[in-house]
């Protein structure tokens, strides 16, 4: 029984050197561009006070112990935990103290703090967003509907929708590659390129700068919601978490597997 005929399409060499490798290359430079951009745009960190930064922390590790739980024993999990809440009902974690739970917290806009981290944060939105406006532009204009590579190995028609943007056709197999899609392939495929070229931490890499922005949240004001609720929910978080130890039982697993094996 004959096996299933493949898919030929008679694409020209020429499309190699007019449309794949130009993207490919606009799309490093603008990288690397953004990057120096962003170096030249980013203000001096302002240093923070230490009230702020030990209410920072100490959220911070009582996410990464409700996180990482089952890493510390129940006994150790048991005192950090009852640490916590008892910290964050009485306020002590607050950078103002006890003092200032139910008081209004004051205008964001009038910390010049936090206006600087609000522009700091548009001037990162303007360096990764308006030179992709610009090359997705360029590229409907000049690149739209070709069909530019096929993929060595074969994958599932779910992908068509994602490696054939902008080529509008049911029948064509799912490993053939769109210009529009390839840009956007190499838009989020190039931080390797950038690892070597400018170094593991640079600023060129568009998934690192989403990453950055989720890691900032919903609150764009940063600093408006008010800290105690924000201790007192943490706290309920921790007080419902069923804790389990991973070392729990180690040593009988390991001589149970050693027994199947035939070794004791």
């Amino acid at each position: 029984m004959a096996g299933p005929v493949e898919q030929q399409i008679h694409r020209d060499p020429a499309l190699f050197y007019w449309i794949l490798l130009p993207i490919t290359v606009v799309m490093i430079l603008t990288g690397i561009l953004r990057h120096y951009l962003s170096t030249l745009l980013q203000s001096t960190p302002k240093k923070q006070a230490l009230g702020k930064m030990r209410e920072q922390r100490s959220l911070m590790h009582a996410q990464m112990l409700r996180t990482n739980h089952q890493q510390i024993s129940k006994s150790a999990f048991e005192r950090r935990k009852d640490v916590f809440i008892t910290g964050a009902k009485e306020g002590v974690y607050l950078q103002d103290g006890p003092d200032s739970r139910g008081k209004a917290k004051p205008n964001p806009l009038s910390d010049p703090a936090q206006m600087e981290g609000m522009m700091g944060a548009m001037k990162g939105n303007v360096t990764m967003m308006v030179p992709q406006s610009l090359i997705m532009g360029w590229i409907n204009a000049f690149f739209s509907g070709y069909v530019i590579m096929k993929l060595p190995f074969p994958l599932t028609p779910q992908f068509k929708q994602m490696l054939q943007a902008g080529v509008g056709t049911r029948d064509l197999d799912v490993r053939w590659v769109s210009s529009l899609s390839w840009y956007f392939l190499t838009l989020f495929g190039l931080q390797p390129v950038y690892n070597f070229i400018l170094g593991s931490n640079n600023a060129a890499s568009q998934m690192a700068q989403q990453m950055q922005q989720q890691q900032m949240g919903a609150n764009p004001m940063g600093g408006a919601e008010d800290p105690n609720k924000i201790f007192l929910s943490e706290a309920e978080n921790l007080e419902v978490v069923e804790h389990r130890y991973i070392l729990q039982g180690a040593e009988d697993r390991l001589l149970e597997r050693l027994a199947a094996q035939g070794v004791v």
